[in-house]
């Protein structure tokens, strides 16, 4: 499996990236970092670094991802979309590794 983005988010990372004229092989990093109120948080980055060693690269929709082997073994099969409304609007996370999530949405537990 892989972690995929919907079209929609990676129209919007595509859109982040240009609004900022940040260069064309900006990646967007996905990882998994400790804390929140289900005890570990989705994170979502740009980045012109390379891949490191401890590294896996994805392309979605047009997007390079890159992610650590640590936060691939939580987040793999893990669907990332855009969602806008009224109210707010952001990335959300379709994780099948969830065991648990908080009402934000950017918080789980496996």
């Amino acid at each position: 499996m892989a972690i995929l983005l919907t079209e929609l988010a990676a129209k919007q990372v595509k859109t982040i990236i240009e609004e900022n004229k940040l260069p064309a092989e900006t990646k967007l990093r996905i990882g998994v970092r400790g804390g929140g109120c289900s005890g570990m948080n989705y994170s979502l980055d740009l980045t012109e670094d390379p891949a490191g060693e401890a590294d896996e690269t994805i392309e979605s929709h047009g997007v390079q991802i890159v992610i650590d082997s640590k936060s691939l073994i939580y987040l793999d099969g893990t669907e990332i979309d855009f969602k806008s409304d009224m109210v707010q609007s952001g990335f959300t996370f379709r994780n099948p590794n969830a065991t648990s999530t908080c009402g934000c949405g950017s918080s789980f537990s496996a």
